[in-house]
């Protein structure tokens, strides 16, 4: 099958598609025929060298697209079935992915938006359940226009939140869309939020890398912040940094594909490429000139 690998660290430059064999699924694991695989952050940190040393690498942690094999004990799907999943591999930017979890992808929902939901839905799940967001919280997301803060967004407003969301102003139409509060980041943030709620908020996480002083500030302590972005950031100030290998939000991708097929969940597509041109996906996904993720299309 063809794949994206990398055998050297560097710049986009460094990455190939090559000939690798096709996996097959273990117990409890599905192949899927790709159709769409999610581009991350993660992927160019491991193209730089900033995760794993082992080389050669490939990429991808989410796809989607239709079953072509079944692992044994598997009854929850069927050959032939159009599913969006995480890989544990690393290899989903590729002809064919091996899947841990999965779920059927909503009528009206195409491959491209499905693949872009998976990282994305655990992290912002796991967050909020760590954080204890349920009905009549208000929780404040920094960062709440990129693919985890929607995510959280949305997953809170769900369980009956109240959710205050920072972000551009350009974005502040979409975020009120997804059930949240704007308000604009930067200089003065605190200030607004507190314009439209006094006692300050009851959680905050933080995706956006930054503020976790302010948000410290508007939640009342360092054990009502949660960040997924900014590990340095907490160890400093004493506040929670959320990372999978501490526990996962595994029923994240059911809910989401469950309020999707209502409409109540969408993850925004900013830009989608060939996977040939995965080296054009990663200068513009470096370059933050696409609001929304970048998705990877495999004919």
């Amino acid at each position: 099958m063809k794949a994206a690998r990398f055998s050297r660290f560097g710049g986009p430059e460094v990455l190939e598609i090559v000939e690798l064999p096709d996996p097959h699924p273990g117990p409890g694991e599905v192949r899927i025929r790709v159709r769409a695989a999610g581009v991350n952050a993660s992927d160019w940190k491991k193209r730089q060298g900033l995760m794993d040393e082992g080389l050669p690498q490939t990429l991808g942690h989410e796809a989607a697209g239709i079953v072509d094999e079944l692992g044994a004990g598997v009854s929850d799907a069927a050959l032939g079935d159009r599913v969006f999943g995480a890989s544990p591999y690393g290899a989903a930017q590729a002809e064919f992915a091996v899947l841990s979890l999965w779920a059927p992808i909503p009528g009206g929902m195409d491959e491209a938006e499905a693949a872009v939901v998976p990282a994305a839905a655990e992290t912002a799940a796991r967050a909020l359940d760590q954080l204890g967001v349920t009905q009549g919280s208000t929780v404040l997301i920094n960062g709440a226009s990129g693919g985890v803060g929607s995510a959280a967004v949305q997953f809170a407003a769900h369980r009956g939140a109240r959710v205050i969301g920072t972000g551009n102003p350009l974005s502040h139409d979409a975020l009120r869309g997804l059930g949240a509060e704007p308000v604009a980041y930067g200089a003065g943030m605190t200030e607004r939020v507190r314009a439209i709620a006094p006692s300050g908020v009851d959680r905050a996480l933080d995706v956006a890398g930054k503020g976790l002083a302010e948000l410290i500030d508007l939640a009342g302590g360092p054990e009502r912040v949660l960040t997924v972005a900014d590990f340095l950031g907490a160890q400093r100030h004493g506040v929670r940094f959320s990372r999978g290998d501490t526990g996962r939000a595994d029923y994240a991708l059911a809910q989401a594909a469950g309020m999707a097929a209502n409409g109540e969940f969408a993850i925004a597509v900013g830009a989608a490429f060939p996977l040939d041109e995965i080296r054009e996906a990663h200068r513009i996904g470096e370059s933050g000139a696409v609001r929304g993720k970048l998705v990877l299309l495999v004919d």
